[in-house]
């Protein structure tokens, strides 16, 4: 265990992209787009960018190690909850809907990945104050940090999608649904993934 990676805090200029299990099994793409912080489950495995970097490169099929690659799930991109900062030129949802479904016929990008790979998305509200980000279609409040579903799968991915050297880099969570849950409050992360896979 690395105890020194644990003193890490979220902070401009640092993303970090990490995988997660919920508890039945379905997989999300987590970004924490500066401000999420990082579980410490993940943060005390002494290689963790590492083993991220090399789940990253799986995920976008570039990896030199890791070359069979599963079939496209050939599912569809499913809209939830969306970045006001992202898409502040985009006063309609139906808008960025239409955007979402133009994008599945495209080589492989962050829209497209839940349709083929079956992975939820879910991005931290970012921004450099408070507040200047939200969630739209969320009714609760929210903080900078704080991760919200993106976009969602119609066929899921599992543990098997992934090598068995990778699935270790895969944190897991006992209690969270990602077909339920909206919204993670970023100060209780440590609380929803509190181990890794083994």
């Amino acid at each position: 265990m690395n105890e020194k990676n644990i003193v890490w805090e979220p902070g401009f200029g640092t993303i970090y992209t990490w995988f997660a299990m919920d508890r039945n099994g379905k997989i999300a793409v987590m970004v924490n787009n500066c401000w999420g912080w990082l579980p410490n489950s993940l943060l005390s495995i002494d290689n963790f960018e590492k083993l991220l970097d090399d789940l990253n490169e799986y995920k976008w099929e570039e990896s030199d190690i890791y070359i069979n690659i599963p079939a496209d799930k050939k599912g569809q991109t499913l809209l939830d909850l969306y970045s006001s900062l992202v898409h502040r030129n985009s006063n309609i949802r139906k808008d960025i809907e239409d955007w979402v479904c133009a994008k599945q016929s495209e080589s492989l990008c962050e829209i497209n990945m839940p349709s083929r790979k079956g992975v939820f998305i879910y991005h931290s509200i970012e921004g450099d104050n408070p507040g200047k980000d939200y969630p739209v279609g969320y009714d609760g409040e929210t903080k900078m940090g704080d991760y919200f579903r993106y976009l969602m799968p119609t066929i899921y991915a599992s543990i098997e999608d992934f090598p068995e050297p990778l699935r270790q880099g895969i944190v897991v969570s006992d209690t969270i649904d990602f077909t339920v849950d909206r919204l993670l409050d970023n100060d209780r992360i440590n609380e929803y993934f509190p181990r890794m896979y083994s």
